[in-house]
């Protein structure tokens, strides 16, 4: 790009319902419903704690990541705001470590979509159905990205559905004893075995890391924000509905799960899902379940080519990769952003052959530490944003973020507990391991290439599409 500043020249073609079903659609996935059981087992009912609390600290988050993308809607987000208002360095490394981060959780995701196919054709080489995955997700991609909102508003509404159905047939069996011969199961099992906080705080404290997680996935709709049809208008809407929405959903869901089962029970009957939609006759209830993880586990694919091709764009646009990276097809989309990214996965699921499934343990523990990483990026670019402008600036915000600067602190806190939390867990120890090691080789090349040398390009104010 020529001049001082740049601006990028996407298709701003996703409206406010493609927004807020990005965003709500990230945030759920196949954890809700085939792992709830390992973190329910941590921490007992107390669980309802540790999403709450976790919750308020990703509304923290979000609303800074609001503040910023309205002022400022590009693609890039996370690694636009922190080139701008951090450094070069920062935007570099938050760029690189968030497009690592979605192509391993896609390399994942797209060996699952193999698994859960061969649930109802167990005959079908596992590759097939991945690689056919890929493709179709890499097209709808590069198709244009009014395609891609409109396939990621059904998969999240599929998933949505789903929850919604749990929750109200369950509230049914808990009150009304639906499926249970008339005799409702009320809310005893919440404080019948061991009391609401069986594992005491201990066990609040440790399920924190796994419902971080759990979120991971919400701050897309900064990445998307890029190409909002009225960023100023659905970003905001977006992030102020997602947040009541996923509590309710998580929230909801657990309540109803935990009211119908023992806790300590549900890591024996597999999906609690399953188990209930079972207990009202339904004997497609596997079926039905197995079909809304495939959804889940392609929405999180299609997500990811998404993410992936956008970061690339930025990047290039930073002068901190390749020049041919920030040119677009004749859609306005990043095709070669994408096209690198499909090449990527399509060597992931060749890996998934040829390598132990532990390797995989170890190179996603990079992408739990790259989500933490672009939180506190966030959290620190709208600090040094909003230090930059002048008292009337400020009361000029359009979407300002909660409490600052106070909730900024304070979510930064709460932000390295979680990294400590993560030290006394064997699973999640290993991204203290892993992490390091990937932030030295981003700088090794950092400084090798010479990416040092290249002129930090501040960031357009690129609102309503043009300057």
């Amino acid at each position: 790009m020529k001049g001082k500043e740049f601006e990028e020249n996407l298709e701003r073609g996703l409206k406010e319902r493609h927004i807020q079903l990005i965003a709500l659609g990230g945030a759920i996935g196949v954890g809700l419903f085939l792992g709830s059981a390992t973190a329910i087992k941590t921490a007992g009912p107390a669980l309802l704690l540790s999403y709450i609390i976790g919750g308020i600290f990703i509304l923290f988050i979000m609303r800074s990541l609001g503040e910023l993308a309205v002022a400022y809607p590009v693609s890039g987000s996370f690694s636009a705001y922190a080139n701008k208002f951090i450094g070069p360095l920062a935007g570099y490394i938050t760029g690189w470590t968030y497009w690592f981060m979605w192509v391993v959780t896609c390399m994942a995701e797209i060996t699952a979509v193999g698994v859960y196919v061969q649930f109802w054709f167990p005959d079908v080489p596992q590759w097939i159905p991945a690689m056919l995955a890929l493709v179709a997700m890499t097209i709808v991609n590069v198709v244009a990205v009014s395609a891609f909102g409109e396939f990621e508003f059904w998969f999240a509404m599929i998933k949505i559905i789903t929850i919604l159905v749990m929750i109200v047939v369950g509230a049914m069996m808990i009150f009304f004893g639906l499926g249970n011969d008339g005799i409702p199961t009320g809310l005893t099992n919440l404080v019948a075995h061991g009391g609401f906080m069986p594992m005491g705080v201990e066990g609040v404290v440790m399920s924190l890391v796994m419902v971080m997680f759990a979120y991971l996935g919400i701050e897309l709709v900064g990445v998307a924000a890029g190409e909002a049809s009225n960023p100023e208008k659905t970003i905001p809407a977006a992030i102020d509905k997602v947040f009541w929405r996923i509590l309710v959903f998580y929230v909801g869901a657990l309540v109803v799960i935990m009211s119908l089962y023992p806790w300590n029970q549900l890591g024996t009957i597999g999906s609690p899902f399953v188990f209930t939609f079972k207990k009202l006759g339904i004997a497609a209830a596997a079926g039905i379940i197995n079909f809304v993880v495939l959804t889940a586990a392609l929405s999180s694919c299609n997500s990811g080519i998404f993410s992936t091709g956008r970061m690339l764009y930025n990047l290039a646009l930073q002068g901190k990769a390749p020049a041919c990276f920030g040119k677009l097809s004749k859609n306005r989309v990043p095709l070669n952003g994408i096209l690198v990214s499909f090449c990527f996965l399509f060597i992931g699921v060749i890996l998934n052959y040829l390598v132990p499934a532990q390797v995989f343990v170890y190179v996603t523990s990079v992408a739990t530490s790259g989500a933490l990483w672009v939180w506190a990026i966030i959290l620190i670019a709208q600090m040094r944003f909003r230090q930059s402008l002048t008292p009337e600036q400020v009361a000029k915000l359009k979407y300002p973020s909660l409490l600052y600067p106070v909730s900024n602190w304070a979510t930064l806190a709460f932000l390295v507990f979680v990294v400590i939390v993560m030290a006394f867990d064997p699973d999640t120890r290993v991204a203290l391991y892993v992490a390091p090691a990937w932030f030295g080789l981003l700088l090794a090349c950092y400084y090798a290439f010479g990416l040092h040398k290249t002129s930090e390009k501040p960031l357009a104010r690129a609102a309503g599409g043009r300057n």
